[in-house]
């Protein structure tokens, strides 16, 4: 361990004891909302770490729109292509997410970049001929 550097818990738990534990003891850990969708998507949470497994053996990417689905320990360290209703963004697993949803991660609203103004934008260019 390096000087001055702790070690990540999540509730008091380190990383190897949550990996241990099943879905649905690890869902007792979360806060009221999370544990409410752990509980209620148990079967789409496994399903998915159990293809995404299946994946990773074949050396395929995960891609997934379930953006609703929370970071349960098994997932770490997983590199996850989430949906953003455009394309696919790819995302590194990592402690800091257990718990959140896997659409917190990104972004579906890009910044807006603004051009030049177009023929008639402005009253100056408003009696201007269109060609």
């Amino acid at each position: 361990m390096i000087e001055g550097k702790k070690d990540f818990t999540y509730r008091g738990k380190k990383i190897e004891e949550l990996q241990g534990l099943d879905t649905r003891e690890f869902a007792k850990l979360l806060k009221s909302r999370a544990r409410r969708a752990v509980l209620r998507q148990f079967d789409v949470i496994e399903k998915f770490i159990k293809e995404s497994k299946k994946k990773i053996e074949q050396g395929k990417e995960i891609r997934t729109h379930l953006r609703h689905l929370v970071v349960v320990p098994k997932m770490i360290n997983m590199k996850i292509g989430i949906h953003n209703g455009k394309e696919f963004i790819n995302i590194q697993i990592i402690n800091e997410m257990l718990g959140h949803r896997l659409g917190e991660f990104v972004q579906t609203r890009k910044k807006v970049e603004h051009g030049a103004p177009g023929i008639g934008a402005t009253k100056s260019s408003a009696s201007m001929s269109v060609k």
